[in-house]
């Protein structure tokens, strides 16, 4: 196996990255404010926060959305089985006694089978739950009594957002931890900084070629 560098992150997709990742960490904490859990913030004032910071990553997930489909990157996140179960082994038993990873990422392919299944849950399930869940809290709240939006109460509302939020809070906990097993605890991070990652290959597949940064 030969080691070498790949372009797998474009210029976006890092910024959609990062700017999510920010966003969501600042809509937990102020989220765990607003329900009296950390007592670090008045509660308009995470209230005030926590609104802007919606708005703000909605706007950022049309724009990833509109990127995905243009750039046609939506295609990563298509379901394979293939390699899955060798996949889940590494997790679950081979990372802990060194095994190197039976997945090696490629521009076309960048995520794995369980890392497939687990960003079409994010993107399919949990984002459009606390999406759907939020803007009407956001837009009917102080109105909910005589407006009754399709028939639902407040209560159920607020409950199904903070569920979405905390299966967000457990995707954000695995993601970070999952992200620590590279090479080094910094790999994979430092991949999503620069774009660059080092993954092993065979020789006669291993290309000298950088594809155009986007």
């Amino acid at each position: 196996m030969s080691t070498h560098r790949i372009y797998l992150f474009k210029r976006f997709e890092r910024f959609w990255h990062w700017s999510q990742a920010a966003l969501v960490i600042t809509m937990l904490v102020t989220g765990f404010e607003i329900h009296g859990y950390l007592g670090g913030f008045d509660f308009k004032v995470a209230m005030l926060i926590h609104g802007y910071a919606a708005w703000l990553l909605v706007t950022l997930w049309t724009f990833a959305i509109f990127w995905h489909f243009t750039t046609g990157e939506w295609k990563q996140y298509i379901p394979t089985f293939q390699k899955i179960f060798l996949v889940a082994r590494h997790y679950a038993w081979g990372i802990f006694r060194g095994e190197p990873h039976p997945y090696h990422a490629t521009p076309l392919h960048k995520h794995n089978p369980l890392q497939r299944l687990a960003y079409l849950w994010l993107k399919l399930m949990i984002n459009p739950l606390i999406w759907a869940s939020g803007l009407l809290l956001l837009i009917f709240s102080y109105d909910w009594i005589r407006l009754l939006p399709f028939g639902l109460t407040l209560t159920e509302v607020a409950w199904v957002h903070t569920a979405a939020a905390y299966m967000m809070l457990l995707f954000f906990i695995a993601h970070v931890y999952l992200a620590t097993t590279g090479q080094t605890p910094l790999t994979y991070i430092k991949a999503m900084i620069t774009g660059w990652e080092t993954v092993e290959e065979a020789p006669q597949a291993a290309s000298s070629s950088s594809p155009a940064k986007a």
